[in-house]
């Protein structure tokens, strides 16, 4: 899939952009607080129906705006045009488009423009809780599977239902319990069998970006952990069930999946350098992005300000892997022009290069290499 064009209105500190773009490579650069991420996050609502930063979506206009546009034109990878269409007035839904056609629901739309975004805030997946690397198995699944991203929505509606009982006063009745505990058992072990197969098949693709990126210097593991292994789900929650009374919520569950990282046999989490643990994550976008591309339509790949904290030979392995064939289009940015020349000098691409300035987006040149 190729972006070739977008139209921004007042969305963040952006009040009007529209810019065509590079089907290679596109470089932004500009100080902290620019809007470089901001344009990068119009993109990836434009795959996902939301922004990667702020979930509340009237705290994504302008402050002094009503409303905000995002409109993109794609190409898929067959060449065939795509428009999608995002627009929300302040106090009322919003709006998403395909080709001038509005979605009923925006769950139809996820899967269309397959996207993977590397930023700062992708240290959360080590550093936070189990629900951020919950998340990361569920954007990369819900991408190429429609299953699985509708028996999540239901097992999540059950576990709501169920947690609204346990949470009453009185004590909730067994046989509305045991009815969203069917739900939650049945959707809970599909959506337990896509991630299972996934991550065993995702692992050696994330082993080797690692190795490449690091030369080979470190040896790192992903392991699944879930309550639905081994046992029936549905037994589970019953058997947790005065457990649950008690604290007033669901303690047990694919709610509570896990992803363990571990660096040379040791939880990465205490164990890795600033380094290490950058590595350990851009391994990880780079293997779901070599995953949705080998199922599917080539991914769009935003990577936002992921060079700081990675000596001069990690940054050149990870150039030597977004300049090659295996990669689509590519959205970098950097406060660093410097960086982004250097990146240019060695990956002998089709670029566009940009500055963004309060907001402001200027083109600055355009080259074009023909391969031999």
């Amino acid at each position: 899939m190729i972006l070739n064009r977008i139209s921004i209105l007042t969305y963040k500190n952006i009040e009007q952009a529209d810019q065509t773009f590079s089907p290679k490579l596109n470089c932004f650069f500009g100080q902290n607080g620019m809007g470089k991420t901001n344009l990068l996050d119009a993109i990836y609502y434009l795959s996902f129906c939301k922004s990667a930063g702020n979930p509340i979506d009237s705290q994504n206009m302008m402050h002094s705006a009503d409303f905000f546009m995002i409109q993109g034109e794609y190409a898929t990878d067959d060449g065939r045009p795509e428009e999608v269409f995002c627009g929300m007035k302040r106090k009322q839904k919003k709006q998403f488009k395909r080709n001038k056609k509005e979605y009923h629901r925006l769950s139809d739309h996820i899967g269309l423009i397959p996207l993977v975004m590397v930023s700062p805030d992708d240290s959360i997946l080590i550093l936070g809780g189990s629900e951020e690397r919950r998340r990361f198995m569920d954007v990369v699944i819900s991408q190429y599977d429609k299953e699985y991203l509708e028996s999540l929505i239901r097992y999540n509606k059950a576990l709501a239902q169920r947690n609204t009982l346990l949470k009453k006063e009185e004590a909730a009745d067994d046989e509305m319990l045991a009815i969203w505990e069917e739900m939650m058992a049945q959707e809970g072990e599909v959506v337990f069998h896509k991630r299972e197969a996934f991550i065993q098949e995702f692992i050696p693709i994330f082993q080797q970006f690692y190795s490449f990126i690091s030369e080979e210097k470190e040896e790192v593991s992903l392991r699944y952990e879930s309550h639905a292994r081994g046992a029936s789900l549905k037994e589970v929650l019953v058997q947790s069930r005065e457990k649950d009374r008690i604290v007033g919520f669901s303690l047990h569950g694919i709610h509570k999946d896990d992803l363990e990282m571990e660096l040379g046999g040791f939880p990465l989490k205490r164990e890795g350098s600033q380094g290490q643990n950058k590595t350990y994550l851009i391994a990880l976008k780079l293997a779901q992005f070599d995953f949705l591309r080998r199922i599917g339509t080539v991914p769009l790949l935003l990577l936002d300000d992921i060079f700081d904290k990675l000596d001069a030979r990690r940054v050149e392995q990870i150039v030597k892997l977004v300049g090659g064939d295996r990669f689509g289009q590519i959205f970098i940015t950097d406060t660093n022009r410097e960086n982004l020349d250097r990146i240019l000098e060695k990956t002998q691409v089709d670029y566009s290069l940009f500055s963004v300035t309060d907001g402001v987006v200027t083109p600055i040149n355009t080259c074009g290499y023909e391969k031999n």
